[in-house]
């Protein structure tokens, strides 16, 4: 008998009992402390829970970490709230496909994400270099994963498990769900959800589709028409959706770098869950069908959500520690979504820009299971999210929301709708800092420099009460020029909030630290040395200095690819690694920072 969902809040409350009744039963057992706690990842732990199948297998390439910063721990715990049995395999061997049945046969479908990172860029460097480590597995060790994991993962399940459903899912199926340019390939490749041959594609924030998708398939219907969802659509001669937006074809979009760029602008104007439209890609004889955007979920819906019961550990198995776990262990994620709009920056396109923040209740309960843990050292590393300010703020014109089209609520000026006040997020995090056992709340989570020069009180409260020593910062860039081109504020609002940050900062030994990005598509040497200036006179050092990347399906990558900018103007784009690397010494000399390989 599986739970029907007819809102996350109620399913979760009654798969809260059914979880409930799972940890009496173990208690019983003496087993409380153990792997029990954790959702199970081989068939000994589906043993411990009287479980002779799951319902559905997660298959992830990170390690098993069951904290809510970790998506398949997340879509876990969900489903697991819904009633549902849910086994976990991390970083299965994918060169022996039996390993994939180290769980069974789930019963309804196969979940597959890549994991946090997108496995290209995960092994990767910006000039194409393999990485020597892996944040998210024990030990930081590379190589647990394949190259275009999602693909490889797919194919070996569909090998040992024929006929049960597939469900690609987390930010390399979201990014990579129409024709997409692959840099390490140097080709735009077709849709992901075809390669791997996958039944469904979940994209942005999965709870709501995932639920959907175990209840419809528990009760035998099709997968049709799920908001947040890509599907295979049929063969040539089949018929569009009413109203759905026909995008370029692959085949035009491989031909024509204009056609690339219509492809890139359309599916950014159809990004809104209230007013996107589906849309449709011709592939060879095939249709790809991506339905709009699911909703994101309300605040009470998140609340529920976090409340779930994560142990926030790596599972026990692992004998050594997981550096991205290490990381994040004690920050809380208080808000998704980024209203930013940055051309290179994937977060519109996967999280959404319309702003969800949790009620500073739900944030300050989980600081307090936090500050109870054993392990805990007095510091929450960071209460943020996507773009940390944003929390508590959002769209204060709900029918103009629900038309919107604007890529960014920032850029190139704010919108008069969207509320730039911070007090909410300033009194979270002393809120925060009040919780028994709690020394120190600090940010750790990018801010959106434009919204914080707009409030100079929260500046204020940051630079007084929320520093570490230092506040890292993402201006990206000092040429307006190359600001534009990447929707960020110009030199003059980075002017303005480092001005008001050392003002509150005086009699305190904490600086800025500025993020800064060479190579992007239509910068030339010119605007690098103009960033250099703008440093100087700063006096500042950077501490990271990235060369572009381009990822799948941004804006700034289709400029990258095309060398055509938003407008179908042509830019400059710098492609042969010497010209990067003069560019990124540019800053890199500034510092003395080592001439390895900087690029991420």
């Amino acid at each position: 008998m599986y739970y029907r969902p007819g809102s996350l809040s109620d399913g979760h409350e009654a798969g809260r009992e059914r979880c409930g009744e799972v940890t009496a039963r173990m208690k019983a057992k003496g087993r409380e402390a153990t792997e029990d706690r954790f959702l199970p990842v081989d068939r000994a732990g589906m043993d411990a829970r009287g479980w002779d199948a799951c319902d559905a297998v997660i298959v992830t390439g990170d390690a098993y970490v069951d904290h809510p910063s970790f998506g398949a721990a997340i879509i876990g715990r969900h489903l697991e709230s819904l009633g549902y049995r849910v086994g976990i395999l991390a970083q299965p061997d994918w060169s022996r496909p039996e390993s994939f049945l180290a769980l069974g046969v789930p019963r309804l479908f196969t979940g597959i994400t890549s994991g946090a990172m997108d496995s290209m860029v995960n092994h990767y460097t910006s000039f194409n270099r393999i990485r020597s480590d892996d944040a998210y597995t024990p030990g930081g060790r590379a190589g647990a994963r394949p190259d275009r994991a999602v693909i490889v993962y797919a194919n070996a399940v569909r090998r040992v498990m024929p006929g049960i459903p597939i469900v690609l899912g987390g930010i390399e199926a979201s990014l990579r769900r129409l024709s997409h340019y692959d840099f390490w390939s140097d080709k735009i490749r077709r849709s992901v959800l075809l390669d791997s041959r996958a039944d469904i594609l979940v994209y942005g924030m999965g709870e709501r589709q995932i639920g959907e998708i175990a209840a419809r398939l528990s009760e035998g219907r099709d997968l049709d028409g799920i908001s947040g969802t890509a599907v295979w659509a049929g063969a040539s001669g089949a018929t569009p959706p009413p109203g759905a937006v026909v995008l370029p074809s692959h085949e035009d979009v491989v031909a024509s770098p204009r056609a690339f760029m219509e492809m890139t602008l359309a599916v950014e104007a159809e990004a809104s869950p209230w007013c996107g439209r589906p849309l449709v890609q011709m592939s060879d004889t095939r249709m790809v069908l991506v339905q709009p955007p699911s909703p994101p979920l309300s605040r009470e819906e998140m609340d529920v959500l976090y409340s779930l019961p994560f142990t926030r550990m790596p599972h026990p198995s692992y004998r050594e520690p997981v550096p991205a776990w290490e990381m994040i262990r004690d920050s809380v994620t208080a808000v998704r979504g980024c209203a930013g709009g940055c051309s290179f920056c994937a977060l519109g396109l996967h999280q959404g820009r319309h702003i969800v923040s949790r009620s500073e209740e739900s944030v300050l309960a989980e600081v307090r299971r936090i500050a109870a843990q054993s392990s805990f050292r007095g510091t929450i590393s960071d209460i943020g999210g996507p773009t940390a300010n944003m929390y508590g703020l959002r769209c204060g014109n709900p029918e103009a929301e629900k038309n919107c089209r604007r890529p960014s609520c920032l850029f190139p000026s704010v919108c008069s709708n969207f509320p730039t006040d911070q007090t909410a997020y300033a009194d979270l995090l002393d809120a925060a800092g009040e919780v028994p056992g709690v020394g120190r709340v600090l940010v750790g989570s990018g801010l959106r420099l434009d919204l914080a020069a707009l409030d100079p009180r929260f500046v204020e409260r940051l630079a007084r009460g929320h520093v570490g020593g230092h506040l890292k910062v993402a201006p990206e860039h000092f040429s307006d020029r190359v600001l534009k081109l990447m929707r960020k504020p110009g030199v003059a609002t980075w002017r303005r909030f480092l001005d008001l940050f050392e003002k509150a900062s005086a009699g305190r030994e904490q600086y800025v630290l500025p993020y800064v990005m060479a190579a992007f598509p239509g910068c030339k040497m010119e605007d690098m040395e103009e960033a250099a200036s703008e440093l100087r006179r700063c006096r500042l050092s950077p501490r990271q200095v990235q060369t572009f990347l381009p990822t799948p399906m941004t804006l700034a990558t289709c400029m990258y690819a095309t060398g055509l900018g938003p407008g179908f103007e042509s830019l400059e784009v710098t492609k042969r690694p010497s010209e990067k690397r003069r560019q990124l010494d540019v800053i890199l000399g500034l510092s003395g920072m080592s001439r390895g390989d900087p690029g991420t």
